[in-house]
């Protein structure tokens, strides 16, 4: 029987809850399949750990996590604590140190959940948008001087390399391919942007004469907003620059209904390291050690694990679980507009898994 290694990152808010709560749901998905097992290790990275480290995992956290299959992470966000300091001293630490450059984000409308856009059908919202992982906005490079002083200059330079680049389009070209409709939309935003959104939009041509089979277009990053809201139906996968793939898979899972159920895999497509796999609602301290979280996120994000481990009739099962669960408007959470708690949630899509075995 194969065994695989998790590293379990709950890290803050209400990752504390969904982790476990994905924990669970995969261990009980490995217990009706019978041909494999999770072996989790647990690491406490985080908030806490800073409050009493002075940072937020340890110089060689990276060592103890190259050896896993994957890592299943929580969130990363403390209001205590200043934002930059807890994303770029643990999840961007993780992202960039094992250079999962690929983000990917499934969105799609689950059977049960009402989208905001009350006449698009489920068929017209399925899409994957591909975030560019490891430069461009979120690159790190830039600095302050003269703080305090009315001289203050503060920069954040975008790096795009044409490696980076390359890649990543090369990655949402193949992803394109491997979907039914064969259809990629390179979002940019050249027009203002003249030398490295440029070279972004050159690059796609290029990279576009090694896929004739895939149809692709190019949008603007602020008429692709537009689009997504007036025409779903027209998008399938999509590929941006770091910065504009945060913004726009935030609004594509606002549109499919939720935050809480959208999840991500940071990718290392050579798979030299263990990739990561989240739910993208953040750590909502607002709502944390109330039950009221929704685990959907994590357990899709588990399905992408799945999938990524080569397990795919698994992450299919369990991905019927979620939707049979979804299906349920009494077991819908509270930002769907239902009165479930996450453990109900579990619960469900525990007993669906154990139903579909049966």
């Amino acid at each position: 029987m194969k065994t695989y290694a998790i590293a379990a990152i709950p890290g803050d808010g209400i990752g504390q809850e969904v982790v476990p709560a994905g924990e669970r749901v995969l261990q009980a998905l490995a217990a009706t399949e019978g041909g494999f097992a999770f072996d989790f290790e647990h690491f406490g990275w985080g908030g806490d750990w800073y409050r009493q480290h002075g940072v937020m995992m340890p110089a060689d956290g990276l060592e103890a996590l190259r050896g896993k299959d994957a890592i299943l992470f929580g969130s990363a966000g403390d209001p205590k604590i200043p934002d930059h300091i807890t994303l770029w001293g643990l999840r961007l630490k993780i992202c960039q140190g094992f250079d999962q450059y690929a983000n990917v984000r499934p969105t799609r409308i689950l059977p049960g959940i009402d989208s905001p856009l009350k006449r698009c059908k489920p068929e017209d919202l399925n899409w994957v948008i591909v975030r560019e992982n490891s430069e461009g906005e979120y690159a790190g490079v830039g600095g302050r001087a003269h703080q305090g002083h009315p001289i203050e200059v503060a920069t954040d330079v975008s790096i795009m390399t044409r490696t980076g680049v390359e890649r990543i389009i090369r990655y949402a070209f193949k992803l394109a391919q491997s979907r039914p409709r064969k259809q990629l939309s390179v979002v940019t935003k050249s027009n203002a942007q003249r030398h490295a959104m440029v070279m972004w939009d050159e690059i796609a041509a290029e990279v576009a004469r090694d896929f004739p089979d895939v149809h692709w277009d190019k949008e603007l990053v602020d008429a692709m907003t537009a689009r997504m809201v007036n025409k779903p139906a027209t998008l399938d996968t999509i590929v941006a620059t770091n910065l504009h793939a945060d913004i726009l898979s935030d609004l594509a899972a606002a549109l499919a209904g939720s935050l809480g159920i959208a999840p991500t895999g940071n990718i290392d497509p050579e798979r030299r390291y263990p990739s990561m796999f989240e739910p993208i609602h953040g750590s909502a301290f607002d709502i944390m050690g109330q039950g009221l979280a929704n685990p959907i996120g994590t357990f899709w994000s588990c399905v992408m694990l799945l999938e990524h481990l080569g397990e795919l009739a698994a992450a299919a099962r369990l991905m019927h679980a979620i939707e049979a669960v979804t299906a349920q408007p009494a077991l819908h959470t509270r930002d769907l507009g239902g009165q479930a708690t996450t453990a109900d949630v579990t619960q469900a899509v525990c007993h669906a898994l154990k139903a579909s075995q049966d």
